[in-house]
């Protein structure tokens, strides 16, 4: 059955994907920690080896550029919440999700979410799209499953916007 809202999301987010791709396909190991400036975020690991982002409740001023492993980072974080939420599960603490170490396992983890927001659209329905959903916003900002897909979208169009940036403006710096 066709779901026509659910039809625009899918070509929203393919058409994000695609873009995704020629960024994350090009990507090196040695782009993921580069610090594009003085004031940057980016993951360290802690002494337990365990790869934590830089965060601080209220953003800095000025705010600080992050790197692309940050940014890898932060689509886990906030995609994994968002699906968790489609499913009406509950998302482990922004605390407890890191950064899985390297690059390449980075990318893995970032084609994973793919497939698993494929999976949630595809099995959405109009009804679905009607539910009610606080995340990322307030409870009582009276937003729904539908409004919550369409920031998914933009959200990962905007942060896959700022890897290639960085991607491009590295590979401009070595040149």
């Amino acid at each position: 059955m066709r779901t026509p809202r659910r039809d625009l999301l899918r070509w929203q987010f393919d058409l994000t994907w695609s873009l995704a791709g020629i960024h994350l396909d090009a990507l090196t190991a040695a782009d993921f920690l580069w610090e594009p400036a003085g004031v940057t975020w980016t993951v360290r690991p802690d002494a337990d080896g365990i790869w934590r982002p830089d965060w601080a409740d209220t953003e800095p001023d000025p705010a600080p550029v992050p790197t692309i492993g940050w940014l890898t980072w932060h689509i886990g974080w906030w995609w994994g919440s968002a699906i968790n939420h489609a499913e009406r599960l509950t998302p482990p603490a922004r605390e407890n999700v890191h950064w899985p170490g390297d690059g390449p396992a980075a990318i893995a983890c970032v084609r994973d979410l793919g497939t698993e927001w494929e999976r949630v659209l595809d099995g959405l329905t109009e009804p679905d799209l009607d539910r009610p959903t606080a995340y990322p916003w307030p409870a009582d900002a009276g937003l729904t499953l539908a409004h919550m897909a369409g920031w998914v979208n933009a959200e990962l169009m905007k942060n896959v916007a700022e890897i290639g940036h960085l991607r491009m403006l590295r590979a401009a710096s070595l040149a």
